[in-house]
């Protein structure tokens, strides 16, 4: 395939010509060849670009005569700026004759339009569609010389061309004029071709090298000429040029019209006026003619409303003298409003509206761009905007910022989707201090081929509305954030947080000091006194260059005591600070100062507002956490209060325990233990867990452990001391009332509790539980497991009634007494807490017991607990055998001396002082005599020693003795009496075979009571 170039660019129609030679090369793959290029012939590239797309087998490359040195160094630096050309097979030669001197230009126009159609039917002989093609796009270049005044070449091509196209001028192809493709409308010519990429390198995005004279990508001929007809007349208004759109647009066909008279075909068939030009029109003011409406009859007989101008031409002598441009008068009409939505849209339209090209780089701006940002178009265009506004970002849906401000572009280019509502945030040229907030939408710009072209973004600045929209968020935020614990200074942490940097660069937080002890703060009004105490609780800075406290710490100072003083919010513009008061029920708690540095601007009314809502919640939770600490202070003092301040000691055990306090905010629970010495040497131990917490937990606690030691006095078994708590639990009160009027149900229902009793003469134990965890015995060699206690309910739910166990415990043994607590949080199942402290007493062996409670707790305990934990370890011994002595008397009256001699004897070996020995040779006396007299056989006599001496007299009778005050004249009733006054204590407790009285006297008796001095009452 050889195409011709020509040195003379100004002639229009070779390129054309040339553009669809080249076209219809490409499907079949020919070899090129290119003759009298020069270095500014779009053909050369051209050329080179399809030969790299379509696989071209060779390209030969003859430069006009005497320039192949010229030539050769201008390839080598075109190709090697395009390194897809390098694999192309091209070959620069030298002409083989010169080049004939140009014949006249009429002669010249008919050799080339003979020459290419002679070339074209060679190389695509037998192929008649392809033939029509490139025909077709011969005669559009014919129609486009009629400018050159050459109306006989013009006419001779047209007839030759129109004789080789007789046989195909059914479905005449469809073609686009000025451009590099051709499109058919039958749907079995192939499809259109876009350029490849070396062709979209060359070109560029914008389709825009200097050497096209701004030709651009997807401008087509059909976007100059589409809806508009156009003739051309001679000087005496003949038609001498006839376009495809004329036709389509009055049906008359090129040799129905040619060389007719305008007013012929184109006259009003109104008004009957002529096409002819009025001598004394002078057109419009820029210099043309401006339309005019008529009515011109269509070739099958309607009327077409059509808008007609007539432009003179400037011509030769016998050249063409006028341009008629017609247009239907609807389309006229729509584009004349497109034109104007066009200019409103530039000039007019509050819509910022930008078009970028396929680079990204700006190509376009309206007015609005210009206005609110102070630039020009000429400033702008070929730029990216992160060069033009450099601080820009975009702002994502998280919170972030994004410094790509181009993505959404290119994911436009990359998608085809719209990109909508794209917040973007940038100062302004016009207003360098503030930030303004755009709301942006993206997308995409197409030709008439569909190709992409750039795309367009359309923007309107919701500053107002971001910023609204910013205090509300910050408001939502503030719920989620501000007092999430009870803890004053945490809550004021929170505030501070909060606010910066979005609101403030520098926020203080200071309360006054009564707040943090709990105390009830000052009423708020104006105070006369000294200034109040306060205490810097949070305190934020931005960075560095905000922190102003330091510089402006008077000037605050002040701010801050006139908030305090006032109880309102205050200003003070020249340190751009705000104080609020942290008021709450009426009282003032403390403020918060909220500073800007510059150039931000000073807080304005409804970000004083703002400001008062978020302090205020502040101020609210603060005050929650003061009357949280206060209560939780209460309870925590009541609680310990109740709590036994020092466990008694007895013999036969040692006791560690530890209490916990729950860390949350629920408040103090009610979990107690108690140690009870009992009768006998025996001791009584008690564990229990309230349900709830804070004061009434701690109240409830109190009643109960008082109640418990009240019936562990009447030496009750442990089942039935159980039963009787249960009793009292469950025993209906009168009701309770809020404050609201409802009723309170009692914390104690539902309460769990462990009680056991611990004799160190026969090392028996005796547990009993209501619905508390079972407690876990440590052997002397270190084996920890659970002891099987039977479950009963918890009190007063009733039911069932309680059961205890009784076990002999080992010598050196130690018996582990807790709450849940100390085995059961969120994290941590109750069944793996009892092993883990199963686990840690083994391994903790026999040491010192303290060590060994404070070891258990910081295992089990390594965090605050979520809920109270009590812990009671009792280390158990046996009494020593030669401290007890029993003897079984005869239920015979005549047996109570024996009992004194027996006893006294034993007192003598024990080396009890004589005062001592007295008292309780008196006693044995009484409670034997009256075991005999009132009870029943057997009768046995007991006694400890044990710090004090323990009389243990036991029969069979089950009546309990009464302690009664006899009259002068009675004979008896005063044995009773007696023991009761020379003992320290004395009591009854029943067994399963009958009742035991006992009485504990200390080794130094007190002064004998005045009534045993007299003579009359000694023994």
């Amino acid at each position: 395939m050889t195409v011709h170039a020509s040195d003379d660019q100004h002639r229009p129609g070779y390129g054309a010509g040339r553009n669809a030679l080249l076209t219809a090369a490409v499907p079949h793959g020919h070899g090129l060849v290119v003759h009298h290029f020069g270095t500014r012939d779009i053909l050369l590239e051209q050329a080179l670009c399809w030969a790299v797309d379509h696989s071209i087998e060779t390209v030969s490359l003859i430069p006009a005569s005497g320039r192949l040195e010229d030539f050769a160094a201008f390839l080598a630096d075109f190709v090697a700026g395009c390194p897809d050309l390098q694999a192309v097979p091209y070959e620069l030669k030298a002409e083989a004759s010169r080049r004939p001197e140009p014949r006249p230009h009429v002669d010249m126009l008919h050799d080339a339009y003979r020459r290419a159609v002679r070339e074209a039917l060679a190389c695509f002989r037998g192929d008649e569609g392809m033939t029509e093609t490139v025909f077709a796009a011969l005669e559009g270049l014919i129609f486009q010389q009629v400018t050159s005044g050459d109306i006989r070449c013009t006419r001779e091509g047209t007839a030759a061309l129109r004789q080789l196209l007789a046989a195909r001028r059914a479905q005449p192809p469809s073609v686009i004029y000025g451009s590099t493709l051709f499109r058919r409308t039958d749907q079995t010519a192939p499809a259109p071709r876009t350029p490849g990429t070396a062709m979209t390198r060359l070109i560029g995005p914008q389709g825009a090298r200097p050497e096209q004279h701004g030709a651009s990508r997807g401008l087509g001929r059909d976007s100059l000429t589409a809806g508009r007809a156009s003739a051309v007349l001679d000087d005496r208004m003949r038609i001498i040029g006839w376009s495809a759109q004329a036709e389509a647009l009055f049906g008359y066909t090129p040799s129905e019209v040619l060389g007719r008279c305008a007013d012929e075909v184109l006259a009003d068939t109104v008004t009957a006026a002529r096409l002819s030009p009025d001598p004394g029109d002078s057109g419009a003011p820029d210099g043309s003619t401006p339309y005019g409406i008529r009515s011109v009859r269509h070739r099958d007989g309607a009327s077409v409303p059509v808008a007609v101008a007539l432009d003179p031409l400037t011509h030769g002598v016998g050249g063409a003298a006028w341009l008629v441009v017609a247009m239907d008068v609807r389309l006229l009409r729509q584009r004349a409003i497109d034109r104007a939505m066009l200019d409103g849209l530039h000039r007019q339209s509050p819509i910022q509206l930008v078009v970028y090209d396929t680079d990204s780089r700006v190509r376009w701006i309206n007015k609005a761009i210009e206005k609110q940002f102070g630039v020009t178009l000429e400033e702008v265009a070929g730029r990216y905007v992160h060069d033009i506004l450099p601080e820009g970002v975009l702002l994502t849906e998280d919170g972030g910022t994004l410094k790509d401000v181009e993505r959404p572009i290119r994911q436009v280019l990359r998608t085809g989707e719209p990109v909508i509502d794209i917040r973007y945030r940038s100062a302004t040229r016009l207003d360098p201090d503030h930030d303004h907030v755009w709301s942006l939408s993206y997308f995409l710009l197409q030709d008439e081929s569909g190709h992409a072209v750039g795309v367009c973004e359309a923007g309107l600045d919701i500053t107002d509305r971001y910023v609204t929209r910013q205090r509300l968020a910050l408001l939502s935020r503030a719920g989620g954030s501000i007092g999430r614990t009870l803890d004053i200074q945490g809550t004021a942490e929170d505030l501070a947080r909060l606010v910066v940097p979005d609101f403030a660069d520098t926020v203080t937080v200071d309360l006054l000091e009564p707040v943090l002890n709990g105390q009830e703060p000052p009423t708020a009004g104006h105070g006369t006194g000294p200034p109040p105490a306060l205490c810097r609780m949070a305190q934020h800075v931005r960075d560095a260059a905000s922190d102003a406290t330091g510089t402006a710490a008077d000037a605050l100072n002040d701010v801050r005591l006139r908030c305090l003083s006032d109880a309102a919010p205050v200003t003070d513009p020249v340190t751009r600070a705000l104080a609020v008061p942290l008021t709450a029920r009426g009282a003032v708690l403390g403020a918060a100062v909220f500073q800007r540095a510059a150039p931000r601007d000073p807080f304005d009314t409804e970000e004083t507002a703002l400001a008062g809502e978020l302090v205020s919640r502040t101020a609210v939770c603060v005050d929650n956490a003061r009357r949280y600490a206060r209560e939780h202070a209460t309870a925590l003092t009541l609680q310990r209060d109740l709590l036994p301040r020092g466990l008694a000691r007895p013999a036969g055990v040692e006791v560690a325990h530890r209490y916990l306090p729950t860390a949350g905010p629920s408040g103090v629970g009610g979990d107690w233990y108690d140690v009870i010495p009992l009768s006998g040497a025996r001791v009584g131990l008690v564990v229990g867990d309230v349900a709830g917490h804070g004061l009434g937990a701690a109240a409830t606690m109190g009643r109960l452990r008082t109640t418990v030691s009240a019936l562990a006095a009447l030496d009750l078994p442990p089942d039935e001391l159980l039963a009787r708590l249960d009793d009292l639990v469950a025993r209906p009160n009168a009701p309770q009332l809020t404050d609201t009027g409802d009723d309170v149900e009692d914390q104690a229902l539902g309460v769990t509790c462990l009680y056991a009793i611990y004799d160190p003469v026969s090392r028996t134990c005796v547990l009993a539980r209501a619905g508390h965890p079972q407690p876990v015995l440590v052997m002397p060699d270190r084996h920890a497991e659970t002891v099987e206690v039977p479950a009963g309910p918890p009190l007063g739910l009733g039911g069932l009634p309680f059961e205890s166990v009784a076990l002999e415990l080992p010598e050196g043994s130690t018996l582990a007494l807790f709450t849940n607590g100390l085995v059961e949080s969120r994290a941590r199942d109750i069944d793996l807490g009892v092993r883990a402290l199963c686990d840690t007493l083994s391994h903790l062996g026999a040491g010192p017991l303290e060590d060994t409670c404070a070891a258990v707790v910081g295992e089990l305990l390594p965090r605050p607990p979520e809920d109270d934990a009590a812990l009671l370890l009792v280390r158990v011994h046996a009494l020593p055998e030669h401290l007890v002595a029993t003897w079984d008397i005869p239920a015979d009256p005549g047996e109570v001396a024996r009992a004194r001699m027996l006893a006294c004897r034993q007192l003598a070996e024990w080396d009890v002082p004589d005062e001592a020995a007295f008292v309780v040779e008196l006693v044995v006396s009484e409670l034997v005599t009256n075991a005999i007299r009132y009870g029943g056989a057997p009768v046995q006599l007991r006694l400890i020693r044990e710090r004090g001496l323990i009389v243990e007299v036991s029969d069979s009778g089950h009546t309990s003795p009464h302690l009664r005050r006899a009259a002068t004249e009675d004979e008896g009733g005063r044995g009773l009496f007696l023991v009761a006054q020379l003992t320290e204590r004395w009591g009854t407790r029943y067994t399963p075979t009958g009742k035991t009285i006992w009485t504990e006297t200390p080794l130094t008796p007190p002064e004998l009571p005045k009534l045993l001095a007299d003579d009359a009452l000694s023994l």
